[in-house]
């Protein structure tokens, strides 16, 4: 009996564990269907999902006026847009009621106006609106409003790949003179290489003919030409003055306020302030939003589904390694927003190894529209003084740079109006930085488009604005420099700029401009020195720019000797720490080598050191000499006199030996040291008993031990020491 309950118990307790599992599902099921028959319930009764419903619906011919319906659902949707943004599908709903016209012309402004996305935008529905285009009922402020609001939210649409098959029937509209500007702004942004066809660059040209070099038509035939260099023959300016206008106003204000409630960091081709002030002047405004913009594709999400392998491009979104990279180098999709690049490794090693022309011009165009609108067109001359977002942009533009070992000629541009109205101040260190990265400006613009405002800025600002001037016009240089010794052809006579430009400078050319930075270099250091009073920080930033300038010729292949004016020379000269004199002796030291060297090169080289440079030089060597060595300072021929009752008034016994090895006063610490221990038991210093020629001989060795290899090298090339008789050494000047 026991066995046939223990064989009998199993079955009963799997028949309750599935009568059990069948009363739970029932359950869940039940509670699925109510709560779906509430959510219903709920959108019947949303007043939001009846105003959508009633534009999904309205039939063409719907009178507006006298129309309470129309007003209270469009009143609706206006308050969610400016508060929270339209979801992808309202926003297609309403597009299609706005430019289908149901209801007249008189609404559809309005509805545009009104359309905020609050994530994307779907590529869908601008298509069909481009259609409704065709119809040729709409107004045409209405359908510039309407290529404007595209504009505005281009990076915010899903995919491009739909837009790019219609390019054709947008470029119909080229020939609207109203429409031309705005339809020519799309286009940049929509083309590609195959896009490019003979008969567009006819109709360009045409166009051109007709209104004139107009930008918006430079611009895209400049891109044309990227791609298809043999179709565009015109001769397009390297830099074209003015790029397209920024159209973004009428929906500025409320994306700002979306984005900034909803925490999105959507991608936007448009850089939105954080701050908008009540003014009645639209230009006084303060722009802080620099987000860069996520690396996306530009073909729709289905595509990128498919394996890469059997499609011809691949997204760059897709490629996790330099691996990937490289298998992929020629079959690369770039991305929807040129931007994105500046935050993707990757993006940039394409950048660095393919030299892609026409992803350099998009960039360049993305980055100077961003730098433009962030920092110049404002009433305060730029970003708001604590922008971590402008800091974090600009620093990842330094980073780009540094990464390509090139500047942008959007930055460049940039900087030459930037430089106008910046107050030395905001964001110093990186548009310093920028700076720096300035390609090689022709003798000709250099004085008006950068010597002017520096100099400025140099005379009015803060001594530490100072120093990182010298180190940003020494980092200027030493790039100038390098890039000539790597790029310069083997004949020497024609250098080109950079990779990315069709101008080209020769060689006297490129050494006329390092002229003039060295000639205003030295302009500012002398009364920079003046102005602060000698201070040896400013003084050490100064001697970093000459090192750089006395090796020109051997280190960097320049045949080129600029020396230092006097206004740099006498205060390293007479500094009061021997850190600065010691690097002064080193500079005159490298001059030396490197003229030494031009010398003996004049010939086979064919080219010529001016002999006022040696004379120069050489003056320099023997004030050095006689003031550090031989002890005859304020003497006729010196360079520094002073009247000799003026000299007897100061009341400083043996003045001529003030300057020397010993007295001078960023050495006499080290020789009162050494006089200690070299005779540790006298009570009277007599610091002159150094100059014996023994003693002498060890306080050199002594000196020389603290570190100061300048110094020694300037001595060991200049003066040849002679073993006298006496107890007086016998030197004389090497020249």
């Amino acid at each position: 009996m026991a066995a046939k309950l223990n064989l009998s118990g199993p079955p009963d307790s799997d028949t309750s564990c599935l009568n059990d599992q069948s009363v739970s599902s029932r359950s869940s099921n039940r509670s699925l269907r109510v709560a779906e028959k509430a959510r219903r319930k709920n959108e019947a009764e949303d007043p939001f999902v009846l105003a959508l419903k009633y534009f999904s619906d309205v039939e063409a011919g719907t009178p507006f006026y006298g129309n309470d319906e129309v007003e209270r659902n469009m009143s609706l949707v206006e308050k969610l847009a400016y508060s929270k943004g339209l979801s992808p599908e309202t926003i297609s709903i309403m597009l299609e009621f706005a430019m289908s016209l149901r209801m007249g012309t008189i609404l559809c402004p309005r509805v545009l106006k009104c359309l905020i996305p609050a994530t994307v935008v779907p590529q869908e529905a601008v298509v069909r609106a481009f259609v409704w285009l065709g119809v040729g009922k709409i107004p045409v402020s209405t359908q510039i409003l309407f290529i404007k609001w595209v504009l505005t939210v281009f990076d915010m649409i899903d995919a491009k790949d739909q837009l790019r098959s219609i390019y054709g029937f947008i470029f119909s509209f080229v020939t609207e003179e109203n429409l031309c500007p705005f339809i020519c702004h799309l286009l940049y942004l929509l083309t590609r290489k195959e896009s490019v066809r003979v008969f567009r660059v006819r109709k360009l040209l045409e166009l051109q003919s007709k209104l004139g070099r107009q930008p918006f038509l430079l611009n895209l035939l400049s891109l044309y030409k990227v791609f298809c260099p043999e179709l565009v023959t015109l001769s397009i300016p390297s830099r074209i003055k003015s790029v397209f206008r920024n159209h973004n106003m009428p929906w500025r204000s409320a994306l700002i306020a979306v984005q900034k409630r909803a925490g999105s960091q959507a991608a936007s081709s448009i850089s939105l302030a954080s701050t908008i002030k009540d003014k009645t002047n639209p230009r006084k405004r303060k722009h802080c939003h620099l987000v860069l913009p996520a690396l996306c594709s530009a073909v729709n999400k289905e595509a990128q589904t498919e394996p890469s392998s059997s499609r011809k491009v691949v997204p760059l979104v897709q490629l996790h390694s330099f691996a990937q990279l490289l298998e992929n180098m020629h079959r690369i999709e770039l991305p929807a927003q040129m931007g994105s690049l500046l935050g993707s490794s990757l993006a940039l090693q394409y950048l660095d190894c393919v030299q892609d022309e026409s992803a350099l011009l998009r960039l360049n165009f993305w980055l100077g529209y961003a730098l433009h609108e962030e920092f110049l067109f404002c009433g305060d001359g730029g970003a708001s003084q604590n922008s971590e977002e402008a800091l974090q942009f600009l620093n990842r533009l330094l980073s780009t740079q540094h990464f390509l070992q090139e500047g942008f000629s959007s930055s460049e541009a940039f900087l030459y109006k930037f430089l106008n109205v910046w107050d030395g101040s905001l964001l110093r260190p990186q548009i310093l930085g920028l700076l720096s990265h300035i390609p090689v400006i022709p003798s000709s613009q250099i004085r008006w488009l950068l010597f002017e405002p520096l100099m400025q800025l140099f005379f009015t600002s803060s001594l530490f604005f100072k120093c990182g001037l010298m180190e940003c016009l020494n980092n200027m240089l030493l790039k100038w420099l390098t890039w000539h010794s790597v790029y310069a052809l083997e004949d020497d006579l024609d250098i080109s700029l950079n990779s990315h430009t069709s101008i080209n400078m020769t060689l006297s050319g490129f050494k006329d401009s390092v002229m003039e930075l060295v000639d205003f270099v030295g302009r500012l250091a002398s009364l920079g020195l003046q102005l602060e009073g000698c201070h040896s920080l400013l003084l050490s930033f100064i001697l970093d720019f000459y090192e750089t300038v006395c090796d020109t010729f051997l280190k960097y292949g320049l045949p080129l000797v600029v020396i230092p004016p006097t206004g740099v020379f006498y205060p390293a000269l007479f500094a009061s720490d021997p850190v600065s004199v010691d690097r002064l002796a080193y500079i005159m030291y490298r001059y030396k080598v490197n003229l030494t060297s031009a010398k003996s090169q004049e010939k086979e080289q064919a080219f010529h050191i001016s002999r006022q440079t040696f004379r120069e030089f050489n003056h320099y060597a023997v004030v050095m000499v006689n003031c550090l060595w031989n002890s005859k300072m304020f003497q006729p021929g010196m360079g520094v006199q002073l009247g000799e009752e003026l000299l007897l008034k100061s009341s400083v016994p043996q003045y001529w030996t003030s300057f020397d090895l010993i007295h001078h006063p960023a050495f006499m610490s080290y020789a009162v040291d050494f006089h200690q221990k070299c005779w540790p038991g006298r009570k009277d210093m007599d610091l002159n008993s150094i100059k014996h020629s023994k003693p002498w001989s060890w306080y050199l060795e002594y000196l020389f031990s603290q570190g100061y290899d300048g110094l020694k090298q300037f001595v060991q090339s200049n003066i040849i020491r002679q073993k006298a008789a006496g107890d007086k050494q016998g030197d004389s000047l090497s020249t």
